[in-house]
């Protein structure tokens, strides 16, 4: 049980608070407390608000002002602030309960602060609520979807009167829409597709924002009294880059005291069945989570068979049946006899494996190389040497050159590339010639007092519709590398856009494609490319790719990482920080390259700087 004094567990059915879907009641000291900290009545407090909330909401505003054409740097604030309460790694609400200063978050001053301890307080925000009075919340939903920017959605509200998706496939199916200024019969189609697509889609999370409910819910039950051992299983331990729910198992000398102590967290929503011994709820973040409590015997089994995917645990059920063995969730049988099972390697073992990592399971020729004593040594994170894709305040990130520095330097970083955007792309403050020059300049003087790090000189230069770069060829030699990125034009047929990037790494210059897919998960999707012809140009020309690691991208997908590592295409694992807090995702691009059976050899910052040096030098 919960050792809070006066913790009192909830009822095991569904419980809706008081003030609107999404908020429960939260009737503890703690909660006292906090209410008490923020100077509010208990029925005024809405806990928990994680800070995926707050960021949620500020994303909304941001969407929304830029629909209504507001100052380009207020958008930008917003933007900013929810970025970096996306990459905190503790709540914004644990701070104020510290009392600590949010103004001295980056990109966060006295009015966004205010803002943050509303929401945390109350859940809701009244600049949020006054938008929805002038445009649909729903408005919003429309800026999710692919080739539909704030222009698009402000023409369709304008003009048609359409505020939300459902309106929007109804016009589009009737053909109302080809006829508005910029778009068209194509756009039209393509958004029907999209639409049509939305609706067949499971809901699924992205893995940084199930990792925020994940983790401090296994954090939870591991204090609990009794317990002995709790992992988190099926796709979330497979790191798949989006979870579609939690699967959590435990062993505990008293199940029932574990199961009523899942049904009385903090952040459950409704809890949907308890059982002595599995359980389910949903979150108050949508997330669905099963609990089963296994023997210690056959948690290693359990942890298996729950781990996935289906069709790796098929493949490893019919190597069992050939030797005349039984798995399953509770063990390895032969016969009635149960001969593996207390661990995942003695599962392996009992079919002739070697371990194999839970990143690999999705019967993509894993069982194969385990089976040949060829299973890769995966990159892990103390392999990188340092980060090639950064930003700092010169263009759209938060801090300075030398905060990036030092936050780089902590994260046991030798070098980083500072990338600031090009002049292309305006409402990112992109860097013109002028004030690229005079950054590169500053990076020089400053690498003369840094320690322990060095600054590499960069720039992310949009690549254009026609292939070219957004930046003369004369500044660009001065730099250590160019990475180049696609920020426009992405639905251009597959022709034309393979033949775009392939001119672009052509360019003297280039150095690493970043994001090469330029997709945003479940807002933009893939731009089309012949991935092979990319490949083998990038391979042919000396070039590199990027793993974006910023959890909205992860971008390369685990299959285009392992076609680059067989065709012998380094890739840099870069986190893409707009903010010191960001080089924590440098995890999730780990996680993303071992998924794509990415080695430490065959990552391009895992070199030491001297090395990698060569390697940038062959293609400037």
């Amino acid at each position: 049980m919960n050792d809070r004094p006066g913790f009192q567990p909830r009822a095991a059915q569904p419980v809706t608070a008081p003030g609107g879907a999404g908020c429960r009641a939260y009737n503890s000291d703690e909660c006292f407390r906090r209410a008490l900290v923020l100077g509010l009545s208990l029925e005024q407090s809405t806990m928990p608000v994680h800070n995926a909330d707050i960021a949620a909401i500020f994303t909304e505003i941001a969407d929304l002002l830029e629909i209504q054409d507001a100052n380009p740097f207020r958008v930008r604030a917003y933007r900013n602030a929810a970025r970096t309460l996306e990459g905190l790694a503790r709540d914004a609400r644990e701070l104020i309960a510290a009392g600590e200063d949010l103004t001295a978050l980056p990109g966060i001053g006295t009015d966004l602060a205010a803002k943050i301890e509303e929401i945390v307080a109350t859940g809701h925000c009244q600049a949020l609520t006054k938008l929805h009075r002038q445009i649909p919340a729903s408005v919003a939903e429309l800026l999710r979807l692919p080739g539909l920017g704030p222009k698009r959605v402000k023409t369709l509200f304008r003009e048609l009167g359409i505020a939300s998706p459902t309106e929007l496939y109804r016009a589009a199916r009737d053909g109302r829409l080809k006829a508005l200024p910029g778009f068209g019969a194509k756009t039209e189609q393509r958004l029907i597709e999209a639409l049509s697509g939305r609706a067949a889609a499971p809901s699924r999370m992205p893995l940084a924002q199930a990792a925020r409910y994940a983790e401090a819910l296994r954090d939870f039950l591991g204090r609990q009294r009794g317990v002995q051992q709790v992992e988190i299983a099926g796709s979330y331990r497979r790191r798949r880059e989006t979870v579609g729910d939690l699967d959590i198992l435990a062993t505990a000398a008293t199940p029932e005291a574990i199961m009523q102590a899942f049904a009385g967290y903090e952040d459950v929503e409704t809890v949907q069945a308890l059982g002595a011994t599995r359980a389910t709820v949903v979150l108050r973040g949508g997330l669905q989570v099963d609990l089963r409590v296994v023997e210690p015997k056959a948690f290693g089994a359990a942890l298996h068979y729950f781990t996935g995917s289906k069709a790796h645990n098929i493949a490893i059920r019919r190597l069992g049946q050939r030797r005349g063995l039984k798995i399953n969730e509770y063990g390895v049988f032969q016969g009635k006899r149960r001969i593996a099972g207390r661990t995942e390697a003695s599962v392996f073992r009992a079919v002739g494996l070697a371990p194999i990592p839970p990143e690999l399971r999705e019967n993509r020729g894993e069982i194969e190389a385990a089976r040949a004593g060829q299973l890769p040594r995966l990159v892990a994170r103390d392999d990188l040497k340092g980060d090639l894709h950064a930003h700092t305040a010169a263009s759209d990130g938060n801090n300075s050159l030398a905060e990036m520095a030092q936050a780089a330097r902590e994260q046991g970083l030798e070098y980083l590339a500072i990338t600031e955007h090009s002049r292309r792309l305006a409402i990112a403050h992109g860097l013109d010639p002028e004030r690229l020059a005079r950054q590169i300049d500053e990076i020089e003087r400053l690498n003369e007092t840094l320690g322990g790090i060095t600054l590499l000189k960069g720039i992310e230069v949009d690549i254009l519709e026609d292939g070219g770069l957004d930046l003369p060829d004369d500044l660009l030699g001065r730099l250590d590398l160019v990475v180049g990125a696609v920020h426009s034009a992405f639905t251009l047929s597959r022709a034309k856009q393979t033949r775009r990037i392939l001119r672009a790494l052509d360019h003297p210059h280039f150095s690493i494609l970043a994001h090469p897919g330029a997709r945003l998960l479940g807002e933009r999707d893939a731009i089309d490319i012949d991935w092979l012809r990319v490949v083998r140009a990038a391979r042919a020309r000396g070039c590199f790719l990027e793993l974006n690691a910023n959890p909205r991208r992860l971008d390369l997908t685990d299959q285009h990482c392992r076609l680059a590592g067989e065709e012998g295409v380094l890739v840099a694992v870069n986190a893409d920080a707009h903010s010191v807090a960001e080089f924590d995702n440098l995890a999730y691009g780990i996680d993303q390259a071992r998924r794509g059976w990415l080695g430490p050899e065959q990552v391009l910052n895992t070199r030491p700087l001297p090395a990698l040096r060569q390697l940038l030098r062959q293609t400037l």
